[in-house]
């Protein structure tokens, strides 16, 4: 059993087939989730896991180089754009429909508890060496 780092199982077990160059889509409870990517749906209540808990602990364990955010963030959830400014420093904006076109792409989506709009976004694994 492990005594650190994300727990779950399924979460866990689809971090470790990432590879350089893969998406993972982190969203809220209201995003459309694609057909395709693997899913590993956390949510449980409304708000519970939040968006920011859950990337977190993502961004503890994954070496990203950048993420896709919708551009509406920025006006509809100031908070969360805030977040994402503070944590992603390769942060671009595409929008809320561009991004649920990109999120087909992602070999992981992760949907939290979140119920505030626009908590989504895409990031891009890099590699640690």
């Amino acid at each position: 059993m492990k005594k650190a780092g994300i727990l779950n199982r399924h979460l866990a077990g689809a971090m470790a087939e990432l590879g350089h160059g893969d998406g993972v889509l982190v969203c809220d409870a209201g995003m459309p989730v694609p057909a395709g990517p693997r899913v590993v749906d956390l949510a449980f209540r409304a708000g519970v896991p939040s968006f920011a808990e859950v990337l977190d602990g993502l961004l503890d364990e994954l070496v990203v180089e950048g993420g896709t955010a919708a551009g509406e963030v920025r006006a509809a959830n100031p908070d969360t754009a805030a977040l994402l400014a503070e944590r992603l420093p390769v942060l671009s904006y595409v929008t809320h429909e561009e991004l649920k076109a990109l999120s087909a792409s992602a070999r992981l989506v992760v949907r939290t508890g979140e119920a505030r709009p626009f908590a989504n976004v895409l990031l891009r694994c890099g590699v640690f060496f």
